[in-house]
């Protein structure tokens, strides 16, 4: 007994150990700081995203481009070469990711602008990016009422209720309940005041003509939150209220009348 006594003492110090190691790293795994995934604000599927759930969503960007400062003038890169060199030199937020698609003959190329989260995980030197834009360019131009058959993100409300506006080079729809959350890719001052909704702007480099249709050309689809109360009560002599184009109100009307042509005057000559 002399001799069991000592060796049952440590066979009981070791067990005791190992309890408290393995109590231990349980709770260090319960205190560890757990990050929920991010989801996407709107039913577009994509603002809000981070850039990594984009890129499992997507892929691996086909290109990446970094804008000149608030131009529309880009630079464009390989991915590899952008990974490993050129987002080095410039603020994180500034590289897009690009992906070029081919969809009924139109070369549809999607750029998405993200916004940085300022607040750094534990461990890590970069800021977590978040989507806030997502822009879709046509080449070439293709009409307002092909779009929804181009971008499947695309699902323009139908209801003539729809709040919707143009202007001389753009027109813009809003879509859907305010999102609570979106705020946080807003750079607006007071954006907490605010409620900040899913809108598709369209974009035409010709302009928007007096008489808009379907058939008029579009260039640019941009994907975005917008606020209809920013519209409303700041915006009222850039945005004009029209008629939500994709309405059935809107297709049903009539046709605008052509423009009536102005006789050349001929001069008179006396005999």
């Amino acid at each position: 007994m002399p001799f069991f006594s000592p060796l049952c003492k440590r066979q009981l110090s070791e067990m005791a150990f190992g309890v408290i190691v393995t109590a231990i790293c349980g709770a260090g795994v319960l205190l560890e700081p757990s990050f929920a995934p991010a989801k996407p604000y709107f039913e577009d599927g994509y603002l809000g995203l981070t850039q990594e759930e984009l890129r499992q969503k997507l892929g691996t960007p086909m290109a990446v481009r970094s804008r000149k400062a608030a131009l529309r003038v880009f630079s464009y890169y390989t991915f590899p070469d952008w990974e490993k060199y050129f987002k080095n030199l410039v603020s994180p937020g500034n590289g897009e990711d690009v992906y070029t698609f081919v969809r009924d003959g139109i070369q549809v190329r999607y750029s998405f602008v993200y916004i940085p989260d300022l607040s750094l995980r534990e461990g890590t030197n970069t800021s977590t990016l978040h989507v806030q834009r997502c822009e879709v360019e046509f080449s070439p131009a293709v009409s307002l009422g092909k779009i929804p058959s181009l971008v499947p993100e695309f699902v323009p409300p139908t209801e003539n209720s729809a709040p919707a506006f143009r202007s001389n080079l753009w027109v813009l729809i809003f879509k859907g309940p305010p999102s609570p959350e979106a705020d946080f890719i807003v750079k607006e001052p007071g954006k907490e005041k605010l409620s900040w909704t899913l809108a598709y702007q369209m974009f035409a480099i010709n302009g928007i003509p007096n008489s808009l249709s379907l058939q008029t050309p579009i260039d640019r689809l941009e994907i975005t939150t917008q606020s209809f109360q920013v519209v409303r009560d700041r915006q009222r002599l850039t945005h004009e209220p029209i008629l939500n184009p994709y309405s059935p109100e809107f297709q049903e009307r009539p046709p605008a009348p052509l423009p009536t042509k102005k006789s050349i005057p001929h001069p008179h000559y006396e005999d």
